[in-house]
């Protein structure tokens, strides 16, 4: 039975917070008050603004409680109900446009219960709006439910003054069964996120999470909702328990409950027709659109979800998109794309710059076990159309696997592989640096696509988009170690095992060349490190670089926190300085994220220069200007060799035959791809080319 309780309609809008959780001295009003920020001066309503109200058929339990602005305009307010303490900011006669949508200045035809307003504000058809802070030139048109309860979290996991821990919100990131569970918070970070769904061993360091999460809020209950500066919202049915900055726009949303939406002039976040979301942050500059539906979730600044698309017990990392699909406990790192309605992503570690593609199912049935299964993927994953993947498996950094239902759980070691099932021959068969001999044209497009994607204002980690960094070296030198081991046949293929949870057998093809591949662009990272270092600063001579140069001959260990590469040793040193009290709060934990990106630069040199030595091996003392001379023109030649690989894989599309027969000419083709002469990304890749021959020339000259 459904529990209706009666109150004395007098008591409408009043006793918000239950007295005992009021603080001594407080009174239900304190937390509004101080979050109050516009700078309004109030005053009581006069004899003539009372009888203008009531002549404009309002109503109100007490007129008395009710206080506006010096320039508050009586006649602009009509047909509405007014409960408990109400405040008005100046109401002017005119009217507000945005977009197509245009609203006369007031508040018209709504209920409203201990509520502020700021300036010149337009309501309208608010059916139920309550304990609510409303900013400046905010438009809000046909809502069924703007209300705020006392215990309003706004998407944050935390606990207010009175409640249990089983109403705790929790991500169970990575895992459907809760074993890397981690607590949403508004600032949540993808590094914050994996650092603490990772170490699970370390309970001392899961407790201080907890704790930074716990300090970053109080348990006050009374904290009223806020709607920022110049947001638009209308034709809602449920809002809830959400904190919205300035600047948002909200358009034909179902339901939003117990969310942060961030937003700002700058960044502004958009909400659209048919979505539901419930238990999560909504970071800066994101949009969410066409029926989308989000519970127990983060989305980090500038990412998107469309068209259907489900989000649940997940983290999405920035400047990501997903469209029609599903994705569930999972934690993607930034620049992630999704757009396919029958793709889905589950129980799954995504270490960024990947694409999943149609029909890709990542992560399946329990077989009757339990539901504790993952996938980790490091960054530039790409799964192809209808590509079925098992829990638990793992991948390399850039790995793209080929269409098919893979039948067992997979372990893919090599970076830039390409992996196939060969249903034909019953086999698996993996291509090790597949992308330098057959795709150089995605490969090179998408770090630029993502560099000139990244829309973050506030770039507390730094993101490394180039597929030439330290992690992906350090992959490439544990390869080689595989590789060069191998017994490999007349056409370079070599058998390996454990690399597939089958008896079948799992080939390596094109062995020789891999290594080729793998020692030439260890040898070009570090050049080309090199060469950046000379570029940016002034040496005097080759003596003056080198003094710049580590003396260490150790490469470093480096891992992927939530897309900022950081040293391992780093890592373990910030997880001791938490546990130990240095660091204190999650700002300070992303302080040190700050300070890591700013000496990337220097740390990722060190690294470089110590995988030249190794990949020489030769010791710093015999790396000589005659040394560097010849590694720079090897780096030319590899670059040369980089360009027509851009070159060469973009132009199959113009010769494939398959691809050629759904245009009846040449020139109908050009006119719908564009003339591959004409291609910017590949004359930008041309030019790029003849800097660094100037460049390389220049330093060659001062060696002499």
């Amino acid at each position: 039975m459904n529990i209706i309780k009666k109150h004395p309609v007098n008591n409408l809008g009043y006793n918000f917070v239950d007295e005992k959780y009021i603080p001594k001295g407080k009174d239900e009003y304190h937390l509004r008050n101080q979050h109050n920020k516009n700078g309004i001066d109030y005053r009581k309503l006069t004899a003539l603004d009372i009888e203008t109200l009531i002549r404009n058929r309002n109503t109100s339990d007490d007129w008395d409680k009710i206080f506006v602005a010096k320039q508050f305009n009586p006649e602009l307010v009509r047909n509405c109900k007014f409960y408990g303490l109400v405040r008005i900011g100046k109401l002017e006669p005119f009217y507000l446009e945005f977009h197509n949508l245009r609203m006369a200045v007031g508040l018209y035809n709504s209920t409203i219960i201990s509520s502020d307003f700021g300036n010149n504000v337009c309501i309208d058809n608010v059916n139920y709006l309550s304990h609510y802070i409303i900013g400046n030139e905010v438009m809000i048109a046909n809502v069924n439910e703007l209300a705020t309860t006392d215990y309003s979290k706004f998407g944050n996991g935390i606990l207010k003054d009175g409640e249990d821990e089983k109403v705790r919100t929790w991500m169970e990131l990575c895992n459907e069964a809760g074993g890397r569970s981690v607590i949403p918070f508004n600032g949540m970070l993808a590094g914050d996120a994996w650092l603490w769904s990772k170490y699970r061993e370390d309970e001392e360091l899961l407790n201080k999470f907890k704790e930074f999460t716990e300090k970053r809020y109080d348990k006050q209950r009374g904290y009223y909702g806020k709607v920022g500066d110049r947001t638009v919202i209308k034709n809602c049915k449920i809002i809830k328990d959400v904190w919205v900055g300035t600047d948002a726009y909200f358009k034909g949303a179902n339901k939003l409950k117990n969310i942060t939406v961030n937003s700002d002039e700058n960044r502004t976040s958009q909400i659209g027709e048919g979505c539901e979301l419930v238990n999560g942050i909504v970071g800066y500059g994101c949009r969410i659109f066409y029926g989308v539906k989000a519970v127990r979730f983060v989305m980090a600044s500038h990412s998107q979800l469309k068209y259907g698309a489900r989000l649940i017990n997940s983290y999405l990392g920035n400047n990501s998109t997903i469209s029609c699909c599903e994705v569930l406990n999972s934690l993607i790192f930034p620049s992630h794309e999704q757009h396919h309605n029958n793709s889905f992503l589950c129980a799954a570690l995504v270490m960024g710059q990947s694409n999943i593609a149609a029909g890709a199912t990542i992560g399946s049935n329990h077989n009757s076990r339990a539901a504790d299964g993952e996938i980790i993927a490091g960054r530039g994953f790409w799964p192809g159309l209808c590509v079925s993947l098992k829990h638990n498996s793992k991948f390399a950094s850039f790995t793209i696997i080929a269409k098919g239902d893979f039948p067992a759980e997979l372990n893919i070691q090599i970076p830039f592989s390409l992996v196939s099932n060969d249903v034909t021959h019953n086999k698996l068969t993996i291509i090790p640096g597949y992308w330098f001999m057959y795709n150089m044209y995605a490969l090179a497009r998408n770090e630029w696509k993502y560099n000139a994607r990244d829309r973050r204002i506030e770039k507390i980690q730094h993101i490394e988009y180039n597929y030439l960094a330290p992690d992906t070296i350090n992959e490439m030198f544990n390869s080689l170690k595989i590789l060069e081991q191998l017994q490999v046949d007349d056409a370079g293929t070599a058998i390996i095992s454990g690399w597939e949870n089958s008896k079948r057998t799992t080939e390596l093809c094109k062995v020789p060349q891999a290594i080729l591949i793998f020692k030439e662009l260890i040898r070009y990272y570090g050049a080309m490190e090199i060469l950046q270092h000379i570029n940016n600063n002034k040496f005097a001579d080759f003596a003056a670089l080198k003094k710049t140069l580590s003396a260490k001959i150790q490469r470093s260990e480096w891992l992927n926190v939530g897309g900022q590469l950081i040293q391992k040793a780093e890592t373990e040193n910030v997880k001791r300085n938490i546990k130990s009290g240095k660091v204190k709060s999650w700002v300070e934990l992303h302080d040190f994220y700050r300070q890591q990106g700013l000496a990337y630069t220097a740390d990722k040199l060190n690294h470089a220069y110590t995988s030249l030595l190794e990949i020489l091996n030769i010791t710093p003392r015999q790396f000589t200007p005659a040394l560097l001379k010849q590694l720079l023109q090897q780096a030319l030649d590899t670059k040369e060799w980089m360009c027509k690989g851009i070159f060469d894989s973009r132009a199959k599309d113009y010769n494939n035959p398959f691809r050629k027969m759904v245009y009846e000419t040449n020139e109908e083709m050009n006119k719908v791809i564009g003339r591959l002469e004409d291609n910017s990304f590949i004359q930008q890749q041309l030019a790029d080319f003849d800097v660094m021959k100037k460049q390389v020339k220049a330093v060659i000259r001062k060696l002499k």
